[in-house]
């Protein structure tokens, strides 16, 4: 059976709907056990209070953005948790070695390489939500510089209120590109957790109870 990180990896290999044959399954898996150990993932994340005006205007700390789609995103938030997240420059010199020797094996890294960055920021969200959850609040989906009509610019204010050169040694290009280039800046809505559906079944059960017997008790 095919594990969530190996049909990441196959989706950004573009696979779609297609089988995927066997050699390349194989190299995915080397390429899994190669970054297993060679990655020195880091992270850093800092909460700050949040506020969508309008439909397009979106303050976190003291960045200002416009973006119709993150407002969108982070609509209801008072704050939202900021962070960046990184492979380590260790996992770019193996796909630059792979990219002299293996073009092969280049492209299914790198597609590897992008799952396993995915799978590292999902758990460390999870890993956010759960501390959140002592203050009865919950995560939106992350969002990051770049999507829909957050601008990639950003991506400098994120680094600079994180310090991410210092803390994680996540830098940038002239162009905003981040590097090591496995890499990601996100940002992450938190709302009040609204009480829960399970709550809300209970009361209705508790009445619709309640209605039963007061019929049984007419009937009789």
């Amino acid at each position: 059976m095919t594990d969530a990180r190996t049909k990441e990896a196959i989706r950004y290999l573009g696979y779609g709907r297609h089988a995927v044959d066997e050699q390349t399954l194989a190299l995915i898996d080397v390429s899994f056990g190669e970054l297993d150990q060679t990655t020195q993932a880091k992270s850093v994340y800092r909460i700050f209070d949040c506020k969508v005006t309008g439909e397009d205007q979106v303050t976190i700390g003291k960045m200002n953005i416009k973006s119709r789609s993150l407002g969108k995103n982070l609509r209801g938030c008072k704050e939202a948790v900021v962070f960046g997240a990184t492979l380590g420059t260790s996992v770019d010199i193996l796909m630059k070695r792979y990219s002299l020797t293996d073009m092969a094996k280049s492209v299914v890294l790198q597609a590897c390489a992008a799952a396993y960055l995915e799978e590292y920021c999902d758990d460390l969200q999870l890993s956010i939500g759960e501390e959140l959850k002592a203050q009865n609040k919950w995560l939106r989906p992350r969002f990051s510089p770049g999507y829909g009509d957050f601008d990639i610019h950003h991506q400098d204010d994120i680094l600079r209120m994180l310090d991410t050169a210092k803390k994680i040694g996540l830098t940038m290009t002239d162009s905003y590109m981040l590097t090591p280039t496995k890499s990601v800046t996100a940002i992450i809505g938190s709302v009040i957790r609204r009480k829960n559906a399970t709550s809300k079944a209970a009361k209705c059960v508790r009445r619709r109870t309640a209605f039963t017997e007061e019929i049984k008790e007419r009937r009789a």
